[in-house]
């Protein structure tokens, strides 16, 4: 470097901040990362959301560090110390068969909001773009999309997936795969309905003419455009598929004994809410929290990225 070459400076927050609020962007990285911090700051100025941000992140980073964070191995049984009551040795008590229910609850996380995020990762992209290409195409594909779709929501969503868990067989895989069978229709209505009002905008008739087909204009346009409803929309159902899930091992049709889920932890334990109420309460306190947490965050999503609830 010569001596006369400074090094250049680093901007500070201020100029940062300035750069990320401008009024006239000078580029498209400016325009995106503008869009982001505005989303940003609309979303942290709701306290309740950004508590349920931190949350959830804390109960998946939990799960993650399981190993780690649990005290015992959960599926370690000792006998003379069942039904343990909380203390020292063991901070939320033991259960029926002696096992450390920290540890089971930490390692259950992993179960539950493992299910979770795989049903999301299934009906997410599933339901987007069923619901795009009928909306953009419309006609018969509509039509036969969308009948398929009215039949899947004529059925309650834990009655659909307890038939499809008992056509298959009990299990993890079995409740992920029936959870997501019947939780893609919403996404396909709304991702649906979004491509209805977009396919009649004066840019898609533009790209149109240009000689982008069908698929392209889908992919490219229409299912980016329909995306932020369909987060939205994911963040608010997060806690129906967690009380679904944990509701599918409470009735022995999601994860088995000796798994330490959070469902199946209040089905083996029913029998001592009365006398041993630790048992039984502790996962289902962290089912709550964990539903509290995403419900308050979709809330807070919605606010930022639907343009209906800014108006």
């Amino acid at each position: 470097m010569n001596e006369g070459t400074k090094p250049a400076a680093i901007p500070s927050a201020t100029t940062l901040r300035a750069w990320l609020l401008a009024e006239e962007p000078t580029s498209r990285r400016q325009t995106a990362w503008g869009e982001l911090y505005r989303g940003w700051r609309r979303f942290a100025a709701n306290r309740l959301a950004l508590g349920g941000l931190i949350v959830g992140v804390l109960l998946i980073l939990i799960a993650l560090a399981a190993p780690l964070l649990a005290p015992d191995n959960p599926y370690a049984q000792n006998l003379a110390d069942r039904l343990a009551p909380p203390s020292a040795a063991h901070w939320l008590g033991t259960d029926e068969l002696g096992r450390d229910l920290l540890s089971r609850l930490i390692y259950g996380g992993r179960l539950t909001l493992g299910m979770v995020v795989a049903v999301v990762a299934l009906v997410a992209p599933f339901g987007l773009v069923i619901g795009c290409v009928a909306g953009y195409l419309g006609g018969l594909i509509d039509r036969v999309l969308m009948r398929l779709t009215d039949i899947f929501l004529a059925f309650p969503r834990l009655i659909l997936a307890l038939a499809f868990v008992a056509a298959l067989k009990p299990g993890i895989t079995s409740a992920v795969i029936a959870i997501a069978l019947t939780s893609w229709p919403p996404y396909a209505r709304l991702a649906r309905a979004d491509a209805l009002t977009i396919r009649n905008a004066d840019f898609i008739a533009a790209i149109r003419l240009m000689g982008a087909g069908s698929p392209r204009i889908i992919l490219r346009h229409i299912v980016p455009l329909a995306l932020s409803s369909v987060i939205v929309r994911v963040s608010l159902d997060m806690a129906g598929i967690i009380l679904t899930a944990a509701g599918l091992g409470f009735l022995g049709m999601g994860a088995q004994p000796p798994a330490a889920e959070w469902g199946t932890m209040i089905a083996t334990s029913r029998d001592y809410i009365l006398q041993q109420w630790w048992v039984p309460t502790v996962p289902g306190i962290a089912i709550f929290v964990a539903a509290l947490a995403f419900n308050l965050l979709g809330d807070g999503l919605r606010d930022v990225l639907d343009p209906k609830a800014r108006q």
